[in-house]
């Protein structure tokens, strides 16, 4: 009885720390930077993001800041009207959404320059619709945002593979209170 409890609760364990949400820091070592010539997209294609993951700009504030814009507005640096700027230097961003996230640096030539980051957040195993966070016009140091609203690719292994849903977790726990009443039944 008491091996089968201790399996299942190491059953737990292990299936809470996969649904655990990553915190990226954007550009790794290098931060949010025009400096350190990083290849944003490159950096991107090595991660996965899911709902959940939080992205980390950390960036001196004083040359550089943050802006969450549109597909079209991420295609050609246009930096008139995004849908909210960051300009802590430490923003960190909760990703809620799945589909493609848009930043870019709006300080004039940065953005050319290649200071710009496209994240695709993958559906989530479940599949079950989400629906998007009240908006604000005020943006804290910490923030959760939707996505842009262009569809990612298709669902693939990775993303089947990407997080424990709350049914499962459920499962578990029914699991362990059905072992602990079979054994006190017993």
């Amino acid at each position: 009885m008491a091996a089968r409890i201790v399996a299942a609760l190491a059953c737990m364990v292990v299936m809470l720390r996969l649904s655990e949400a990553a915190v990226y820091k954007v550009g790794d070592s290098a931060g949010w930077t025009t400096i350190a010539n990083v290849d944003y997209k490159l950096w991107a294609s090595t991660k996965t993001f899911h709902i959940g993951d939080t992205v980390l700009f950390e960036y001196n504030p004083q040359f550089h800041n943050v802006m969450r814009v549109t597909h079209p507005m991420y295609r050609s640096c246009n930096t008139s009207k995004p849908i909210s700027t960051f300009t802590t230097g430490n923003d960190s961003i909760t990703l809620t959404n799945h589909g493609h996230h848009f930043f870019f640096c709006g300080v004039p030539g940065h953005c050319l320059a290649g200071q710009k980051l496209d994240l695709n957040v993958l559906l989530p195993a479940s599949s079950t619709p989400l629906s998007d966070p009240p908006t604000s016009s005020s943006s804290p140091p910490s923030t959760t945002i939707p996505a842009a609203g262009v569809p990612g690719p298709s669902p693939s292994l990775a993303a089947s593979l990407s997080s424990v849903t709350t049914a499962q977790i459920v499962a578990v726990v029914v699991l362990l209170v059905s072992l602990a009443f079979t054994d006190f039944a017993s």
